[in-house]
């Protein structure tokens, strides 16, 4: 009975020790001695593909130990893993708004195609806790659905990022945030390897186009239609922001961000890694489906006023119709290069006097105006000028206006004009397009796109 009551009092004491312990708060050693509370982690380790030789064997051996703050990814490889990495800000944060842009704008099917992998990369263990809390409240379902996995690599973890060479002449702080940078994206996409068939690289301040997951599925499909070698695809042209990957080659990619850490900012090594893998030209497709939110970068707070003009989601012109006098290439209707999306006007030769002219619905107060032309440098407009126009006129062949006033020429193919409002005050009813010499190649007109605020007055112009 005595030994009985020994081993009872024993596990008593057991379980009111773990009871304690669970219960403890970690001190930070400091002036303060500030108590914060336990992050809950627990090591996790990363699935293996073999699609990679150098995951065939122990050949450039990369361990690293992850801890999982967050959800468990399928054992079922998906479709496509989107990877971002975060820190603490000086100002602001984005993180939850990404998160939100990601998963709103796709559909379910779209959401069960996909995981998005979170990288909490930042040393300060409180700020991973209150993050981790935000993140398990609003979406709670998409980490029972392993559809969002939330991960942290221990600081010991990584190689010294601070008294670096000052390539490029870089600030010291400068050159130890993009060197640990690279190691954070290393890790991350190491992690990342064998959740997707294809993996995403974004930044954790971006907003996302609506259903992006199948535009992308669609041009991977028209890329491996045309049987030619890529390493990288692009959906956005801003920095490590919408950059498409083989899974197959991730393990490559994240040992070689990892060799090379402290030597150039992580797009630099992307576009070196995307020659060695013999993809000889950018793949850069538009419009781009991701564009920088952010406001202050997470760089020392600084400002960035960043944005990818090719990003055009929810973006519409007015109501109006599009003619022109020049011959049109196919199906490459005038009409394209008004409305949003891919789609292009593609003319023959113009010649002088030429027009391209938008009739609007109704009175339309422009603020401001941008046309591009060309591709790859070629079928660029290379002289006209734009105008707008008022009193709608109609002829047998198009509707036109009574008259115009030109507000600008084009310059190396483009056009852009803002704050017009300041200067044409009233309403117009037209914009054109006017040639003003003859060129041979023939002319690309990949959009048109104005600004507009509500008029104040009835006047028009």
């Amino acid at each position: 009975m005595r030994i009985f009551w020994k081993n009872i009092l024993a596990v008593l004491l057991l379980v009111g020790g773990l009871y304690y312990m669970s219960q403890s708060n970690l001190l930070i050693a400091g002036e303060s001695q500030k108590v914060i509370t336990n992050e809950l982690t627990w090591s996790v380790q990363r699935l293996v593909s073999k699609e990679s030789w150098v995951e065939q064997g122990d050949y450039l051996p990369l361990n690293v130990s992850y801890q999982l703050l967050a959800g468990a990814p399928s054992t079922q490889q998906r479709f496509l893993s989107v990877g971002l990495s975060s820190v603490k800000r000086a100002k602001g944060s984005y993180l939850i708004p990404t998160l939100q842009s990601l998963f709103s704008q796709s559909s379910p099917e779209e959401r069960s195609s996909m995981v998005v992998v979170v990288l909490l990369a930042d040393f300060d263990i409180s700020w991973r806790v209150s993050t981790v809390t935000e993140i398990k409240t609003a979406f709670a379902l998409e980490l029972e659905q392993g559809q969002l996995v939330v991960l942290h690599v221990p600081q010991e973890m990584y190689p010294p990022y601070t008294g670096l060479k000052r390539n490029y002449n870089d600030l010291p702080e400068r050159v130890s945030f993009r060197s640990k940078q690279n190691l954070d994206y290393s890790f991350l996409i190491l992690y990342s390897a064998s959740l997707g068939q294809y993996y995403l690289q974004i930044e954790d301040d971006v907003f996302s186009a609506k259903n992006f997951l199948s535009t992308i599925k669609r041009r991977v499909a028209e890329q491996e239609a045309k049987k030619t070698t890529w390493a990288m695809l692009e959906f956005s042209a801003l920095g490590y922001i919408g950059k498409l990957y083989k899974s197959a080659q991730l393990p490559l990619l994240a040992r070689f961000l990892f060799l090379f850490y402290q030597e150039m900012p992580c797009d630099w090594l992307m576009g070196r890694f995307r020659d060695l893998m013999t993809q000889k030209e950018p793949i850069l497709f538009k419009p781009s489906l991701f564009q920088h939110m952010g406001t202050f970068s997470s760089f020392q707070g600084t400002y960035n006023k960043l944005k990818d003009k090719d990003f055009e989601e929810q973006y519409t012109n007015p109501l109006a119709e599009v003619y022109t006098d020049m011959s049109s290439y196919k199906k490459h209707f005038p009409k394209l290069a008004w409305d949003a999306g891919e789609d292009f006007f593609w003319g023959r030769s113009p010649e002088k006097g030429n027009h391209l002219t938008v009739v609007f619905r109704g009175p339309t107060l422009v603020t401001g105006i941008m046309v591009e032309t060309g591709s790859g440098g070629k079928d660029l407009l290379e002289s006209a000028q734009v105008e707008i126009g008022h009193d709608v006129i109609t002829t047998e062949k198009d509707r036109s206006c009574k008259e115009f006033q030109t507000v600008g020429t084009f310059k190396n193919g483009l056009f852009e004009i803002q704050e017009m409002d300041k200067k044409y005050t009233s309403a117009s009813s037209c914009l054109r397009i006017q040639i003003t010499a003859a060129q041979k190649d023939w002319l690309i007109i990949t959009k048109i796109r104005i600004s507009t605020k509500l008029r104040t007055s009835t006047n028009q112009a």
